[in-house]
Parts: structure tokens; C-alpha cells; sequence
């Protein structure tokens, strides 16, 4: 793998519970629960898995949009965790967002023109007609007119709002793009056409992608690696032809059987999994999977698997593969 841009370790995101007249904690959420990862230069790692396992957390917390409660976040070399918020100014320009929702996302006040100059005109980059130059650049790169920028949100389809968002989030030239699901609110057909955007953009430009998605073909289109977590933490990391080749933790071999097969006259795989995700306030104690994994041992119920090197860049926090790697 190319040299690390972003290095998070043991990254948590603990949020109280509060009850009662006091508001006294009663207990704690633990959306993000130790999580580690690295994502190299123009590269693209998915970050997969059920809804509610904290894959937006890590998100917001690798940016700093919410408060990491423990770990650290490396960007470039340089550790930000801690930073203020005027220390942590310069590196913003280095790190976007694109969020899910591409209206609630954008300022229905405020034309798409401003939308996507305004972090220009934050950061003192140009102002006047330069500004609007940059501007009209970028909205040619995702394919919208310069025309539209004096456009209000509401002018816009749901594909063309979610350019506006990816044209805004390029503004800064980052070196790094969270894509937080960007595709889940759009038609079937736009998905294809945003994310093939998304492509050609990496191509041109260089800039890395942590890309955030629940729909596994989305993720195996545009995924150089994969990341599948369970309630709040990592379980498997691989690259992505390995992974949908040869998935090793049982909850990876679950959610490649839930994907719909197109021919009606194939065989449907058996369920590899029971009952539901356990509450993140009382996770199980061991591999927070036993509760649902058909191969757990007694081992499993009280032993935190941590993720082991299985070999050409395949980690795994199962405790069955315990004899084919080595701790990392």
C-alpha cells in the first residue's frame, strides 16, 4: 500500500445516556468501539456494514465534526486529535464531507453558486471574479452548467443536488473525502452516474475516498479495500477482490449471502445469521458476534478477538482464524 494519509488508532466514541429529572448517565453508547485503520494516497477504502454499526461516527469523529472519546487520528503525519479549533483550521482544507442527504446538506437560502464558493471565500482563496471563475470550473467538472450557479437547491434534481455537494466538498482541493453514503438517497440509475463521477474525479486529482456505503456493489465498484465493522468496531479488513473471494469472519460471509441474487431460478442461501444486532449500550462481553454466530466457542464469550494478520494484507478479529495469522 502507497504512504499512509490517514492513520486512525483505537478510535472510540463513547455518548451518555441520561434519565430522570437530573439528567444523572444511566448508561453509555458505544457507537465506536476501539477502531483502527489506515487509508494510503488515491486510494479508496468502503466502510461497510448494518445500519447502526457507527460507521457515520467514524466518520464524523476522523474529521472532527464530533469529539473522538479516545484514540488518535493522524493526518499526513500530523496527529489532530487533540487540536484546537483554530490549530485545526489549516488541515480543514485538506479533508471534506460529502453527506447522504444532498438537500438537507445545502442552504435552501443561498444559490448553488455560493453554495460551492462559499468555503473558498472562508479560506481567503479568491474573491470577485476570480471567485467565480473557480466556481464555474468546478460545476463543469461534475457535469452541471455555469449557468446554473445562480440556481437555487430546490431548481435541482436529487443527482444534480448531489453534485452541487461533491463540486462544494472539491472546492479546497482536499486531500481526503469522506463520502458518507452519497448515493443511498438517489435514484438506481444516478447512483451509477455519481459514482462513476467519483471515479474519474480520484483519477484526476489524486485525493483519497473513505467511502461509506451499506450496498455491497456499490462498495465493490469503487473500493480498492474494505472495511466491514459490527457495533462499533472492525472485524475484517482486505482488499476488495480478496474479500469477496475468500470473506472470513462469519459476519462478512453473512452479509455477502444477503445480497439479492438477479436469477429468480437460483438456489437462496440459508440465513447465516439469528436474532438482532445487541443494544451498543450493553454490547456482549467477548466478540460481540457470538450472540449471532452459528461457529461460536465458549471462548468467544469472553475473549475480545483483535485483528489478526491473515495474510496478504487480510486482517481478521475472529477467533477461528486465530491459527492462520498473527496479532497485529
Amino acid at each position: 500500500m502507497t504512504k499512509a494519509l490517514l492513520e486512525v488508532t483505537d478510535l472510540k466514541k463513547h455518548y451518555p445516556v441520561r434519565a430522570g429529572v437530573l439528567r444523572r448517565q444511566v448508561g453509555t453508547v458505544h457507537s465506536v468501539d476501539g477502531v483502527s485503520f489506515s487509508l494510503g494516497a488515491g486510494e479508496t477504502l468502503g466502510l461497510v456494514g448494518e445500519s447502526g454499526c457507527g460507521k457515520s461516527t467514524v466518520a464524523r469523529s476522523v474529521l472532527r465534526l464530533v469529539e473522538p472519546t479516545a484514540g488518535q487520528i493522524r493526518l499526513d503525519g500530523v496527529d489532530i486529535t487533540h487540536l484546537s479549533k483554530t490549530a485545526l483550521r489549516p488541515h480543514r482544507r485538506s479533508m471534506q464531507i460529502v453527506f447522504q442527504d444532498p438537500f438537507a446538506s445545502l442552504n435552501p437560502r443561498m444559490t448553488a453558486g455560493d453554495i460551492v464558493g462559499e468555503p473558498i471565500a472562508v479560506h481567503g482563496l479568491a474573491t470577485g471574479k476570480a471567485l467565480d471563475a473557480r466556481v464555474a470550473k468546478l460545476f463543469e467538472q461534475v457535469g452541471l452548467r455555469p449557468d446554473q450557479m445562480g440556481n437555487f437547491p430546490h431548481q435541482f434534481s436529487g443527482g444534480q443536488r448531489q453534485r452541487i455537494c461533491i463540486a462544494r466538498a472539491l472546492a479546497l482541493e482536499p486531500r481526503l473525502i469522506v463520502c458518507d453514503e452519497p448515493v443511498s438517497a438517489l435514484d438506481v440509475s444516478i447512483q451509477a452516474q455519481v459514482i462513476n463521477l467519483l471515479i474519474d474525479l480520484q483519477k484526476q486529482h489524486g485525493f483519497s475516498y473513505l467511502f461509506i456505503a451499506h450496498d455491497l456493489a456499490v462498495v465493490a465498484h469503487i473500493s480498492h479495500r474494505v472495511a466491514v465493522m459490527y457495533l462499533g468496531r472492525i472485524v475484517e479488513i482486505s482488499d476488495k477482490d480478496e474479500l469477496f473471494r475468500n470473506p472470513r469472519h462469519p459476519y462478512t460471509q453473512a452479509l455477502l449471502a444477503s445480497v439479492p441474487i438477479a436469477n429468480p431460478l437460483a438456489k437462496k442461501l440459508a440465513p447465516l445469521v439469528d436474532g438482532d444486532v445487541p443494544s451498543p449500550v450493553n454490547p456482549p462481553p467477548g466478540c460481540a458476534f457470538h450472540t449471532r454466530c452459528r461457529f461460536a466457542m465458549d471462548r468467544c464469550k469472553t475473549e475480545r478477538p483483535v485483528l489478526m494478520d491473515a495474510g496478504d494484507g487480510h486482517q481478521v478479529a475472529c477467533l477461528l482464524n486465530e491459527g492462520t495469522g498473527r496479532s497485529l
